[in-house]
């Protein structure tokens, strides 16, 4: 946890904070690398400095859930720059998009442009983030 809060902690302050020494906690830092516990390191963005102040989640349901038709759409949604995060989700959706554009008129035209051209999409919501409380 002390690590998902600021990765640029170095060995000597993450073993001060454990109450361990520098070794042991090298040792186990390295190990939850190795196994894959720890899958990398970095930054976190601002995103109105991006020009993305605009944050969508999107639901979107499709028309069928042959493989083919969730393969291709999967394909399509990774190419497109604007959704940050795709989950392929269980319940009344097929698929919760995180999408981070600069203004809705960008988000309109997203919509209107781009996702609406991915074949057997049934239906499109869209939740706009008001204010983020936790990330």
């Amino acid at each position: 946890s002390l690590l998902q809060e600021n990765g640029k902690m170095n060995y000597k302050q993450v073993a001060d904070a454990i109450g361990l020494s520098t070794t042991p906690t090298f040792e186990r830092i390295r190990r939850l690398e190795r196994n894959g516990v720890i899958l990398g390191y970095g930054a976190r963005i601002d995103k109105r400095y991006l020009g993305k102040s605009m944050q969508v989640f999107c639901q979107v349901t499709l028309q069928s859930h042959a493989l083919d038709v969730l393969n291709a759409f999967e394909s399509a949604i990774v190419r497109l720059d604007e959704i940050s995060a795709c989950y392929h989700v269980a319940g009344s959706i097929d698929y919760l998009l995180h999408i981070e554009v600069a203004s809705m008129d960008q988000y309109q035209d997203f919509i209107k442009n781009q996702l609406t051209g991915i074949p057997h999409i049934a239906q499109v919501n869209s939740n706009f983030v008001m204010t983020a409380v936790k990330e």
